[in-house]
């Protein structure tokens, strides 16, 4: 009797104990403040699912900035990876400086057991791409990539009613905005934007990224058959070293896609075009537009955002650090669909700078 009693109390202060920790809140640290989009993670630093333990970020100024926006304590500010790791034992790492930087957190991470969300794209090349996924494998890491568009409602209502038009013969995904400098992008994220080494390029790597990642996506983890680039430098004066305009063709057996990535349109916009067999879609942050070979006439609805945790970047990343979902490897976020992104983008780049189809070998 005194056993069975025993192992019932065992079980139950197990199962507290779990309950407890999946109650906590995510504790994240972060790498990095040179990426605008930080502000996204900072504006969520006081809600109860999440808390921020440590940041690391060398430049004082700019770590000082956020902090004071944000009504955070200065005691959170470190001025290396390696000491926030260690003193604030995150069981998540956001990264948020250059694309250059996200290996060297991978490699910081890895080792500790510290899973890593980066902010698109997951890495500046393939070869750096390509270290940080055997890290993360061999430390058995989630190593997950952040785009604004894996959050839109209407991306997620299009890919759930895409046998509605048939296989899909073409999609075109537009992604840009009039550009950094005209939006007035923080100095220390222009700065390294606009730099070929940090970024890896301009357009192509800011916005040619998302269009890369939703495509793959909506083929379900295929890799494409061959890739085109195309760049152009419409506004040598304010980007002298990256390119401005971008579009990506990525040929598949049955199917194309065409990414066009800008920072010379007149106002920002980020949509999906899908043509199917027997119908087409059109997808943006609001809405979604729809028309069959049956239908009359084009239908239009306007879609809430998801349901929780897939809504927001950090709710997806605590559910999936917990345990609560599994992230698949054809979800938008998964290791596997951003490494073809990468390959995409490596190709593209290489296209253009050679002036030629790129075959991606099998």
């Amino acid at each position: 009797m005194q056993i069975r009693s025993f192992f019932l109390m065992l079980f139950i202060s197990s199962f507290i104990a779990s309950f407890a920790q999946q109650t906590k809140p995510l504790r994240i640290g972060i790498a990095g403040l040179t990426h605008a989009h930080v502000n996204w993670l900072l504006s969520r630093a006081h809600d109860s699912d999440i808390e921020i333990v440590g940041i690391a970020e060398a430049n004082r100024d700019v770590a000082q900035r956020y902090l004071k926006k944000y009504n955070l304590p200065l005691s959170l500010l470190y001025s290396s990876l390696e000491e926030m790791l260690d003193k604030c034992k995150p069981e998540a790492v956001c990264a948020f400086n250059s694309i250059y930087e996200h290996l060297e957190v991978v490699k910081a991470c890895a080792p500790r057991r510290i899973n890593v969300m980066v902010e698109k794209p997951l890495a500046v090349s393939l070869d750096h791409a390509k270290q940080m996924q055997a890290l993360a494998v061999k430390y058995g890491i989630l190593l997950l990539t952040n785009y604004e568009t894996t959050w839109y409602g209407s991306n997620k209502k299009a890919f759930e009613m895409l046998d509605s038009i048939g296989e899909i013969r073409k999609i075109v995904v537009h992604d840009g905005h009039q550009g950094p400098k005209e939006i007035g992008v923080p100095q220390e994220f222009f700065e390294w934007l606009t730099d070929p080494v940090k970024n890896g390029g301009g357009a192509i790597t800011d916005f040619g990224c998302y269009g890369a990642n939703l495509v793959t996506w909506l083929m379900r983890g295929e890799r494409p058959l061959s890739v085109f680039g195309a760049t152009r430098h419409i506004k040598p004066e304010i980007y002298p070293r990256v390119d401005d305009e971008a579009t990506i063709i990525v040929n598949y057996p049955k199917a194309q896609g065409i990414i066009q990535a800008s920072w010379n349109w007149p106002f920002g916009r980020k949509d999906i075009e899908i043509y199917g067999q027997h119908g087409y879609m059109f997808a943006d942050r609001n809405g979604l537009k729809k028309r069959t070979a049956e239908a009359r006439k084009e239908e239009s609805e306007t879609v809430p955002p998801p349901p929780s945790p897939y809504q927001d970047p950090f709710a997806y990343l605590a559910a999936a650090v917990r345990g609560k979902i599994t992230v698949k490897p054809t979800d938008l976020s998964s290791l596997q669909n951003n490494m073809i992104v990468v390959e995409i983008l490596d190709a593209a780049k290489r296209s253009a700078k050679e002036g030629k189809v790129i075959y991606l070998n099998k």
